[in-house]
């Protein structure tokens, strides 16, 4: 783990996921380095210094980005954009979920996304699910090569607590599933990202009642086979993944990326200050996100958040994927999934190791090997391909 503010875990985890976002050692540095005082202070007070650099670096990436429209240099103008986007995501990320400002930093960091990503020819399509009335929005990617009337094996990718489909683009699981013929739809479900932030959408433990509708619309999708489609879950996705998987049997596989068996007993252990936070505001953000209206009503929602009685049910290949060193969620639990998939026909546990990197939580510290090792078996079990 990159450790750039000595006593800040959760700092150093968002630069972390930064730079497994695209950004550039020089750019963080200039936008840490003032940064070192204020990463001692309190919440409220250290993250308003944060978002002001990150945001700063990003509104220079913007104007460089334009001097370069206006000479027709387009590609470099995406990358600037894109990486504008990581920026945003990072402040925003950092920010109270109340705090003045946050919502139209996020949705600037959502235009500028597409808007890079549009100049540079990726291929990655915005979409909307229908779910209660409202929608979920996604990033479908399609497999390299597909041809016109092909449908290809797909994965549906999902967030954690506090992660957004935008971030997992730019760490690039949808483009490793690619190029190995699988395609993505990277999701904002329930309590995550456009839906929470937009659609005022909290999350439920009974994650299938979401599920269900959108493996519904990629049955009808032209460029999907629907016997083929996967899920994936990182982080806090590792509880939503498997509970997906174990209620809706049209899923194919499963993969955990960071296993996440008992949600309610890592809320009870941080209630007594066992463990690293993954953001600042940790309370107010998980009330948030949960639709809890405080400390007591969320534990009675985390009471459900677990898998005990629910992996038994997974009948379909599944992945467990754990950092050897994750401080935030204990290694015990991807034990636990893992040993509860008894009627997985094919159930793998892969630890991450100082040998392979990717040891802190869902991989934060170095997340290509173990994402390639995940794209690897996705590939293998959705009849992907594993070679050029």
């Amino acid at each position: 783990m990159y450790k750039y503010f000595p006593t800040n875990y959760v700092w150093n985890l968002s630069v972390n996921l930064a730079i497994e976002m695209g950004a550039r050692m020089g750019e963080i540095e200039q936008m840490c380095a003032p940064l070192l005082e204020a990463a001692k202070a309190p919440d409220a007070a250290g993250t308003v210094a944060f978002r002001e650099t990150w945001v700063s670096m990003a509104d220079r990436l913007c104007e460089l980005a334009a001097e370069d429209e206006a000479k027709g240099r387009l590609l470099s103008a995406g990358e600037k954009y894109r990486r504008a986007s990581g920026y945003l995501i990072t402040a925003e990320r950092l920010q109270a979920h109340d705090a003045p400002g946050r919502l139209a930093i996020y949705q600037r960091s959502l235009a500028l996304f597409l808007q890079g990503s549009r100049l540079v020819g990726d291929r990655v399509q915005r979409v909307e699910i229908p779910y209660e009335g409202k929608h979920l929005a996604g990033l479908y990617y399609p497999a390299d090569g597909l041809k016109p009337g092909e449908r290809a094996p797909l994965c549906v990718q999902l967030n954690g607590l506090d992660s957004i489909k935008e971030m997992k683009m730019l760490v690039g699981l949808p483009a490793w599933l690619a190029k190995r013929g699988v395609s993505s739809l990277v999701l904002d479900q329930p309590g995550t990202g456009e839906a929470l932030r937009l659609q005022g959408l909290t999350a439920r433990y009974d994650t299938e009642h979401w599920a269900s509708r959108v493996v519904d619309w990629l049955e009808q999708h032209p460029e999907v086979d629907p016997k083929r489609i996967g899920c994936e879950g990182v982080s806090l996705g590792g509880y939503y993944c498997p509970r997906s998987v174990a209620m809706e049997p049209r899923f194919a596989c499963g993969v955990a990326w960071g296993a996440n068996h008992d949600w309610r007993d890592v809320q009870k252990r941080r209630l007594e200050k066992e463990g690293d936070f993954p953001v600042p505001h940790y309370w107010a953000h998980v009330c948030w996100v949960w639709g809890a209206k405080d400390i007591d009503d969320f534990m009675r929602i985390a009471e459900n958040v677990h898998l005990d009685g629910v992996v038994e049910k997974i009948k379909v290949p599944f992945l467990v994927t754990h950092g050897e060193k994750d401080s935030q969620i204990p290694l015990k639990w991807a034990h636990r999934t893992y040993e509860q998939l008894v009627n997985s026909p094919k159930r793998e546990l892969k630890i991450f190791t100082d040998r392979e990197g990717g040891v802190q939580h869902a991989s934060f510290d170095n997340s290509i090997n173990a994402g390639h090792y995940i794209a690897d078996w996705i590939a293998e079990t959705l009849g992907g391909r594993t070679a050029a």
